[in-house]
């Protein structure tokens, strides 16, 4: 393989990669390839992607949890400035593996990236002063497809790195913050998901 290195199955999850490229730096700087079609599928890896995506967010934004119900959306994500606590949480039902979760950390500084596949929800929280996050998709978005589950749902029980408060009964994050005080800031929609068994029992 070329330029990528591959950790197929991470967390024990099936269908969750984190790919670590090959930077070559000096004193002038660095290079490193961030998509190779022909590294990825001799990886086993072989998605096609219709889009690009970038977001700004400023520290203590937590996105998610999200996914599209008939549209799901394969995602390779990655962080170009600041860095973020990533998650994914297997959706698929019959999987060994449903309901569990699998975070790490992306930055600038470890370049490292992390493809989700379909059936999977994701979000993100912003632990640096700002954050810059870039995502290739399979599938389009598609408005009103959306779903999503309560980023702190107990029953999932995300260890989100450097957030302390406790669980009141929603996705409401009054009383949770970081560890330096900073609050956490979800959009009104993301404060409304509801948990994985209300998902299930929809």
């Amino acid at each position: 393989m070329g330029q990528i290195k591959v950790e197929k199955n991470a967390g024990g999850i099936e269908g969750l990669y984190v790919i670590t490229p090959a930077v070559h730096g000096d004193a002038r700087g660095y290079f490193m390839e961030t998509y190779n079609r022909r590294d990825m599928e001799e990886a086993g890896l072989n998605m096609e992607f219709v889009q690009d995506n970038q977001s700004m967010s400023i520290k203590g934004v937590l996105r998610g949890l999200h996914y599209q119900i008939n549209h799901p959306q394969g995602k390779l994500v990655r962080v170009i400035k600041g860095r973020v606590y990533d998650v994914a949480v297997d959706m698929r039902k019959g999987s060994a593996t449903y309901g569990k979760w699998y975070g790490i950390e992306l930055s600038e500084e470890n370049k490292k990236q992390f493809y989700i596949s379909e059936g999977f929800a994701h979000g993100f929280l912003v632990l640096s002063d700002t954050a810059e996050f870039c995502y290739k998709v399979t599938d389009f978005y598609h408005p009103g497809d959306e779903g999503g589950i309560a980023w702190n749902d107990p029953e999932i029980g995300i260890c989100w790195p450097e957030v302390t408060g406790e669980y009141t009964g929603s996705a409401d994050p009054s009383g949770y913050a970081l560890s330096d005080g900073t609050p956490l800031n979800l959009s009104e929609k993301d404060k409304g998901w509801g948990t994985l068994i209300g998902n299930l029992l929809q």
